[in-house]
């Protein structure tokens, strides 16, 4: 049977009804009319009846199917709408619909969040509740863009001010597509405005600047001295100088090129830390990392005289982290107190706690200054202790460590007296069983 005939079991309520309607008052007619009309006539008046009681069924059926698709079209318009809207709230930046005057017709719930709203703004003026400036302080007409109606319109260099903190804004506005006619065209003008919140990504940027322009100014020098410490180097052979003054310059020129060897290990490790490669955890045994350090670099304290010894827990603790951050941290501590200790010895120090393992690496050398330990954890921060400038370090290995620390989540301490050693120190929780 075709599928267009079937009815649903409303309609077949309904066409139940209509024939025991038609039924009943044809039987009434029968028996109103046998009395007193010829069959002929009765014949015909029925013949009417049911005519017009099928009519009456068809339509009814028919507007039942009209009301059928309607709704279902409604429902359909209805779920494309709510998924829609669904779509438009789950994104981060704030979205709205304006109309020509710039007032609020529609709004996603990230728009509350960037104006710190917590009402509806509906019918209010986009302009009034978000006051944007421009990077020179001069206010931002957002109103005159709408009154100018460009199809579109994008700048990324608004503030938005909000309470004590200032955000840096992108914004477009996007207008909607006229209606065909030019009646009322003016009146129908809307627009879609996008504000993005670009604070991080502009900090960012300023910091990857500012950096890049400390990295040349740090190279500049080391670089410098390199290459005329080269080129007289070349010209004293030549002139086949005294084999003192070819080692003095030879001398220098390595010093340098170490300098510059570190600076590019140290950006290096900087770059693995903030882009956080290799960086799976796994169970770590304490006892098994002291001994590794220890065989690296015993050979390297022996030739500056100095002692390298291990002081463990027995059992320690398991932890549970990175092995290549863990390891580059610790290795920059020892050969940071290789570095400043001329004698004595340093001390690789692990012992268990009630949360973990303390990781400790302690020396005899110059020491800090309580000035100079709030600042050693800085970007390319170096002290002005003559002792540490003699070593030529680049500023970067104490700040690579604390960005190390911060990946496996813990922080260094610093405990330190000028000429009386230095102990940098953290805490790892124990691996759970």
């Amino acid at each position: 049977m075709d599928n267009n005939h079937n009815f649903s079991p409303k309609d077949e309520v309904f066409i139940k009804i209509a024939l025991g309607v038609s039924i009943a008052l044809s039987e009434i007619i029968i028996i109103f009319i046998t009395s007193s009309v010829q069959i002929n006539e009765f014949i015909s008046i029925l013949f009417t009846i049911f005519a017009l009681n099928l009519a009456f069924i068809i339509f009814g059926i028919r507007q039942r199917q009209i009301q059928t698709k309607m709704f279902k079209t409604h429902k359909k318009s209805e779920d494309t709408q709510n998924r829609l809207l669904t779509i438009i709230n789950s994104l981060t930046d704030a979205v709205l619909s304006v109309d020509s005057r710039g007032r609020v017709e529609l709004y996603n719930s990230a728009t509350l969040d960037l104006l710190d709203e917590d009402k509806q703004i509906v019918g209010k003026n986009l302009s009034k509740i978000c006051k944007l400036s421009k990077i020179n302080t001069e206010i931002f007409d957002m109103q005159e863009i709408f009154r100018i109606g460009k199809p579109y319109f994008s700048t990324n260099d608004l503030i938005l001010s909000k309470d004590d903190e200032k955000l840096r804004i992108e914004i477009e506005i996007i207008r909607i597509r006229e209606s065909s006619g030019k009646k009322n065209r003016e009146r129908s003008k809307k627009f879609v405005v996008i504000l993005r919140d670009i604070t991080k990504q502009k900090t960012l940027d300023e910091e990857r600047d500012e950096f890049i322009s400390v990295v040349s100014h740090e190279l500049r020098t080391p670089v410098a001295i390199l290459e005329g410490s080269l080129s007289n180097l070349r010209l004293l052979i030549q002139k086949k100088a005294p084999s003192k003054l070819l080692e003095t310059t030879a001398e220098t020129a390595y010093k340098q090129n170490t300098f510059l060897a570190t600076m590019v290990n140290d950006l290096s490790a900087l770059s693995k830390v903030e882009r956080g490669i290799n960086h799976q955890t796994e169970i770590i045994r304490p006892q098994e990392l002291a001994e590794s350090l220890f065989n690296k670099y015993h050979k390297s304290a022996a030739e500056k005289g100095l002692a390298l010894n291990l002081n463990l827990d027995n059992k320690l603790n398991t932890v549970k982290t990175s092995k290549l951050y863990l390891e580059e941290l610790l290795q920059n501590f020892i050969t940071n107190s290789l570095k400043y200790t001329r004698e004595g010895s340093v001390e690789i120090c692990f012992r268990n706690s009630p949360k973990g393992v303390i990781f400790e690496i302690k020396d005899t050398g110059i020491g800090i200054s309580s000035s100079d330990q709030k600042r050693i954890f800085e970007k390319f921060y170096r002290s002005e202790d003559w002792r540490t400038r003699e070593t030529g370090g680049t500023g970067l290995g104490l700040y690579v460590s604390s960005k190390l620390a911060a990946k496996i989540g813990t922080k260094i301490q610093v405990e330190s007296k000028l000429n009386h050693g230095s102990r940098f120190f953290f805490e790892l929780p124990k691996a759970s069983k």
